[in-house]
């Protein structure tokens, strides 16, 4: 398995040669250092831990400054660990965009948005009572339960919390992978609001065919248009010559 952290930028579309159109959501993948290499042998298994975004020393921990110091590395903001991953890496090495290609499979996991305290309208999806004025329930959750147990049963869906929860999406396609500008694109949906930390790693039950995905490109035509004048003339001096 690999992975790699990034931000989420949010969501745009392409094309293909084809005249296919990919919704896609633009995913900025910093270069992600190796904050620590765990083995069998030292902790009991076999995992990278991987920091992106760096934090001024004054706002870290003499924990945290230490243990950035070990990798040769300023302090993280986000520290993650990726197991069974492939290859073999060293205290200290970079990881950028390019470890995945264009056609792979992946899944991404984020935090979900955060919507406060809701109803179970909203939280789950019930459906509202009747809007006439005579009627007294509208947008109340309903029966508690039956009558014997004197009790709510656990797993009744009630008002609270919503959001802020760890999602996610499975089997999405890598689109288009840009290293020297670092940004992935995926296919589909990424869960989280703009701006925040998702982790693309290598797709666990790949139940999708990889594909050769090749993008339309667009030029800039003002160049083309000065290249073409600054040929014109070169053509008429070879005119007058002749």
């Amino acid at each position: 398995m690999k992975g790699i952290l990034g931000r989420k930028v949010g969501m745009t579309e392409v094309f293909t040669k084809e005249g296919k159109v990919i919704p896609v959501t633009v995913i900025e993948v910093e270069p992600n250092k190796v904050m620590q290499v765990k083995t069998v042998e030292t902790d009991g298994y076999n995992a990278i831990q991987l920091g992106v975004c760096d934090k001024k020393e004054k706002n870290a921990t003499k924990a945290s400054i230490g243990h950035a110091k070990k990798a040769n590395a300023t302090p993280k903001r986000f520290l993650k660990e990726i197991r069974d991953y492939d290859g073999s890496y060293n205290l200290g090495d970079t990881i950028d965009a390019s470890i995945f290609t264009v056609g792979e499979v992946v899944d991404v996991t984020g935090t979900s948005k955060g919507h406060g305290t809701q109803g179970v309208i909203k939280r789950h999806g019930q459906a509202s009572g009747p809007s006439a004025h005579g009627s007294r329930y509208h947008r109340r959750p309903g029966s508690m339960g039956t009558m014997r147990p004197m009790r709510v049963l656990p797993g009744k869906k009630l008002p609270g919390h919503m959001g802020v929860d760890t999602v996610t999406i499975q089997n999405l396609m890598v689109v288009d992978v840009n290293a020297a500008e670092n940004y992935i694109l995926v296919s589909g949906n990424v869960p989280g609001p703009k701006k925040s930390l998702v982790l693309i790693k290598s797709a666990a039950k790949n139940e999708r065919k990889a594909e050769n995905v090749e993008l339309v490109t667009y030029e800039d035509k003002s160049k083309q248009n000065e290249a073409s004048t600054e040929n014109i003339p070169e053509a008429k001096e070879e005119n007058q010559e002749n």
